[in-house]
C-alpha cells in the first residue's frame, strides 16, 4: 500500500513539474504538440466560460449533465483541430491552428451575443436569414457587451504577440507518422462517449430535437451546429425538389374532402374574442369523474354540460413525437405533425403556415397572443409563433418564476392566468389568445399548500395515477378563477373560450393501476382500452348560446381549426386544412393516429389488429366485405397523412396565396419583454378613444385588482432560486 502511495505521489509530482508548472508553459508552446495542446485548452476554457458567464451553466441539474457539459467541448475540439496535425509545413500548421481558434471563438462569441438578447442559440437559418436575426431591426442596435468579453479573444492575441516577439518559435519537426491518427482517435473516443452517455441520459435527443439549449448542454455548440447544418441541408434538399404541381395535388385532395358548413352554428361566435385554454396532459376520462364521492373537475364539468357549450366526448388527440407542439400545430393549422420528431423544431424556422392567428387577423382584424409559464425557446416557439402570425409571445421569461411559484415545468397555472392580465387587457379586441397550462404535467406533483384539503385522491398503488387527479383538480380551480375574472372584468360576454386536451396524461404502462378506477378489469385491459384513453376534451363555450350540447361525433385535434373558424363565421374553403368541421353533417368519423392506426364509431385498427368498438372484441376473421371496408379506411388514413407530410416537409404552402391571405412577414415581430410592453402601451396611446382594449374600455385603468386567486404564492417576494427546469415541456425522461 505504501509503495502504491509513493508511486502515485511520484507520478503527480512528475506530472506537475514537467507539464503543469508555469515555468514549462513557454517551452511547451515551442513544440508542435505543445502548441496544439494549449490551443485545445484555450478553446475548452473559453467554451466553459461562456457556459457559466453567459449561458447560465445551461441549467444543468444533475452530476451527469455537469460532466457532459464540461466534457462536450473537448472531444469535438480535439477531432476538429487534430486535422491540422497532418500538415507538414510549419507556417501553414501554426497559421491553421490560430485561424481555427479564431473561427471557433467567433462562433462562440456570436452565440454569446445572440443569447444575451434572445435567450437562444443561433441556428444555421438564423445566420443565413438576417431579418430573423435582426428581429425587425432591433438586434443590430442592441448588442450587449460583457466585462469579460475580452477573455474570449485574449489567447489569440497573446499567441500572435508571442509569435511576433519570437518567444514562440515554429517547430521544424513534424509529428511522428501515426501520432496524428492516435490523437484523432482519442478525440473520436471522447466524442462518441459523450454521445453515448447523452443518449442514455436523454433518449431520443436527436430524433425528437428538443430545444437548442438541451442540444448544446448534451452535445456541445460545435456538434449542435453540425447537426443543425445537416438538418437544414436535408430540409433544403427536400424542399428544392418540390413543385407547384405537387401542391395542386394537395389542393385537389383538400377540395375533395371539404365538409360543408352547418348553417345552424356557422357564425354563432362571430366577432367575439377567442381564448384557447390548452389543458396540459388532460384526458376526457377526468370529466364527470368522481373520486371518493367528489368530482375531480367540478367547474370543467359545469362548462361541459352548459347550454352555452358545444362539447365532444369522442374527441382524440393525434400527436406523434412532437407531443404538445404537434397538438399546437394541429390546433392552429389543421395539418399533422411529422412522422418523426417535432415539426416545430425541424421545420419551424422558415415554414410557411396558414395558421389561425394570421387567418383571423387578415380576415377579421384579430390581435393575438400566447401565454405560457415555461421558457420561450422550448419547441422553437420563439421562431414558430412568428411564422404563424402571433403578434405577442408572453412566456415564462416575462414572469416571476422564483421560489415556490413554479414547478419544474413552469409557472403554476393559477399564477399564469393572474399574471397574464396586464398583457391580456391591453390586447386590441377582438383578440385570439392561447394559454398553455403546465401544472397538470407528469409526474403531477403539487406543493401541499396548493392542494385542496377537502379533495382526497385515489389509492391506486401508483403515485402517478394518484397525483394525476390532484393536479387535475388544481387545474380545474385555476380555470374557474380565470372564468370568474372574465366575468368580473367584462370580457366574458364577448369571449368564446375553447378548451382542449393536448395528449394523454396516464401512459399505457400505468393502465393496470387506472383500470379499477375506470371500472375495468386490469387483467383484460386491451389495446382498444388504451386507444379509448386517448380521448381528450374539446369544448367550445360561447356565452349567450342556448343550444349547446354534447356531440358524440368521432373526431380529433386535426378538426379544431375548421370547427372554430366556422363558429366565428370564417369560411375555410380557401385554406389548406386536413381537418373537417366537427359540426358539419359531412364530417367523416375516421380518426387517424400519427402511427397510421385509426378508430371510428364502429371499428378500430390498432397494431395490425381490427377491433369492434361497440363489443370491445378483436375481429380475427373479417368477411371479404368488411375487409374491403377496412382496406379503404386504411388507404384513406395513409393518403391523408402522406399528403400532410408532403405539404409540410416540402413547404408546399409557399406556392399558394389564397384570396385575402398573405404570407406572414416575421420581421414585424419582436417578442422581447421590453418591446412587447412598449408596443401594447403605444397601441392604446396611438388609438386613443378608438382603442378597443379592455384597459382602454376600463378608463385606462388596470383590471388586475378584479382577479381573485387563492394561490398561496401570489404575494411571495421574488427570490434568487427557481425550480423551473429549462427542458421541453414534454420531456418525460425525468421525474422529480
Amino acid at each position: 500500500m505504501e509503495v502504491m502511495e509513493n508511486r502515485v505521489k511520484k507520478f503527480l509530482k512528475h506530472f506537475y513539474s514537467d507539464i503543469l508548472a508555469p515555468k514549462n508553459w513557454l517551452r511547451q508552446l515551442n513544440t508542435r504538440l505543445g502548441f496544439f495542446s494549449w490551443v485545445i485548452v484555450f478553446v475548452t476554457l473559453k467554451t466553459i466560460l461562456a457556459y457559466g458567464a453567459d449561458f447560465e451553466w445551461l441549467h444543468v441539474q444533475d452530476p451527469i449533465q455537469v460532466i457532459l457539459m464540461l466534457l462536450n467541448p473537448i472531444g469535438f475540439t480535439i477531432v476538429l483541430f487534430s486535422l491540422t496535425l497532418f500538415i507538414k509545413s510549419k507556417q501553414l500548421y501554426y497559421g491553421a491552428l490560430i485561424v481555427l481558434d479564431a473561427l471557433m471563438t467567433l462562433l462562440l462569441y456570436l452565440n454569446v451575443i445572440y443569447f444575451r438578447e434572445f435567450s437562444d442559440f443561433m441556428s444555421v437559418n438564423t445566420m443565413l436569414g438576417y431579418n430573423t436575426v435582426n428581429q425587425g431591426g432591433k438586434a443590430a442596435g442592441a448588442i450587449a457587451f460583457g466585462v469579460h468579453d475580452f477573455l474570449f479573444w485574449l489567447d489569440i492575441i497573446l499567441l500572435i504577440v508571442l509569435i511576433l516577439a519570437r518567444k514562440i518559435r515554429f517547430d521544424n519537426k513534424s509529428l511522428p507518422r501515426f501520432k496524428p491518427f492516435k490523437i484523432l482517435t482519442i478525440g473520436f473516443f471522447i466524442l462518441m462517449t459523450n454521445l453515448l452517455v447523452a443518449d442514455i441520459d436523454r433518449p431520443q435527443l436527436l430524433t425528437r430535437q428538443f430545444d437548442r439549449e438541451y442540444m448544446v448542454k448534451y452535445l456541445g455548440l460545435g456538434p449542435f451546429m453540425i447537426y443543425d447544418a445537416i438538418n437544414t441541408y436535408q430540409t433544403g434538399q427536400v424542399r428544392k425538389s418540390a413543385t407547384p404541381e405537387e401542391f395542386t395535388q394537395v389542393k385537389n385532395y383538400i377540395n375533395k374532402h371539404y365538409a360543408d358548413i352547418n348553417p345552424e352554428f356557422y357564425g354563432k361566435a362571430k366577432g367575439k374574442n377567442v381564448i384557447v385554454i390548452h389543458l396540459e396532459s388532460f384526458q376526457q376520462m377526468s370529466i364527470d369523474r368522481k373520486i371518493n364521492g367528489q368530482e375531480v373537475t367540478p367547474f370543467l364539468n359545469s362548462i361541459y354540460h352548459s347550454k352555452s357549450t358545444i362539447a365532444f366526448d369522442n374527441f382524440f388527440h393525434e400527436v406523434g413525437q412532437g407531443k404538445t407542439s404537434d397538438a399546437e400545430n394541429m390546433l392552429e393549422t389543421s395539418t399533422f405533425g411529422l412522422p418523426q420528431g417535432s415539426l416545430f423544431s425541424k421545420l419551424g424556422n422558415d415554414q410557411t403556415f396558414q395558421a389561425m392567428p394570421a387567418i383571423l387577423n387578415q380576415r377579421e382584424g384579430y390581435s393575438s397572443a400566447v401565454f405560457h409559464g415555461n421558457l420561450g425557446t422550448f419547441w422553437n416557439r420563439n421562431n414558430v409563433y412568428k411564422h404563424m402570425g402571433y403578434q405577442n409571445w408572453v412566456s415564462g421569461d416575462y414572469f416571476d418564476v422564483t421560489g415556490q411559484k413554479a414547478t419544474t415545468w413552469g409557472l403554476k397555472d393559477k399564477l399564469l392566468f393572474k399574471e397574464s392580465v396586464p398583457y391580456l387587457e391591453n390586447l386590441q379586441q377582438p383578440f385570439y389568445a392561447k394559454y398553455l397550462t403546465v401544472t397538470n404535467h407528469t409526474p403531477y406533483t403539487l406543493d401541499k399548500e396548493d392542494r385542496d384539503p377537502n379533495f382526497v385522491t385515489t389509492n391506486s398503488g401508483s403515485k402517478i395515477v394518484d397525483n394525476y387527479f390532484v393536479t387535475n383538480h388544481y387545474l380545474d380551480q385555476a380555470v374557474k378563477e380565470f372564468f370568474t375574472y372574465l366575468k368580473a372584468s367584462g370580457l366574458y360576454d364577448n369571449t368564446t373560450v375553447v378548451l382542449y386536451g393536448d395528449h394523454y396524461g396516464i401512459s399505457n404502462t400505468d393502465a393496470k393501476y387506472l383500470a379499477p378506477i375506470l371500472g375495468k378489469d386490469e387483467d383484460n385491459w386491451s389495446d382498444l382500452d388504451n386507444a379509448n384513453l386517448q380521448r381528450v376534451p374539446f369544448m367550445v363555450h360561447v356565452p349567450g348560446m342556448k343550444n349547446g350540447y354534447i356531440d358524440h361525433q368521432y373526431g380529433g385535434e386535426i378538426d379544431v381549426a375548421p370547427t372554430v373558424e366556422h363558429l366565428l363565421g370564417v369560411s375555410t374553403r380557401r385554406y389548406i386544412q386536413f381537418g373537417q368541421d366537427l359540426l358539419s353533417k359531412q364530417h367523416s368519423d375516421v380518426v387517424a393516429f400519427r402511427n397510421k392506426d385509426w378508430v371510428t364509431s364502429d371499428y378500430a385498427s390498432l397494431s395490425d389488429r381490427y377491433w369492434d368498438v361497440k363489443t370491445n372484441e378483436v375481429i380475427t376473421q373479417p368477411s371479404s366485405k368488411l375487409q374491403k371496408k377496412f382496406d379503404a379506411i386504411q388507404a384513406g388514413v395513409n393518403e391523408k397523412l402522406a399528403m400532410s407530410d408532403n405539404l409540410n416537409q416540402k413547404n408546399l404552402l409557399r406556392f399558394y396565396e389564397p384570396k385575402e391571405f398573405k404570407e406572414v412577414d416575421v420581421s414585424k415581430f419582436d417578442y422581447s419583454k421590453r418591446a412587447t410592453i412598449k408596443r401594447l402601451k403605444r397601441q392604446n396611446v396611438v388609438l386613443g378613444k378608438s382603442s378597443t382594449s379592455l384597459f382602454a374600455k376600463n378608463g385606462n385603468q388596470s383590471t388586475l385588482s378584479k382577479y381573485v386567486t387563492d394561490a398561496p404564492e401570489a404575494n411571495d417576494e421574488k427570490t434568487d432560486s427557481t425550480r423551473l427546469l429549462p427542458r421541453n415541456a414534454d420531456d418525460w425522461s425525468q421525474v422529480e
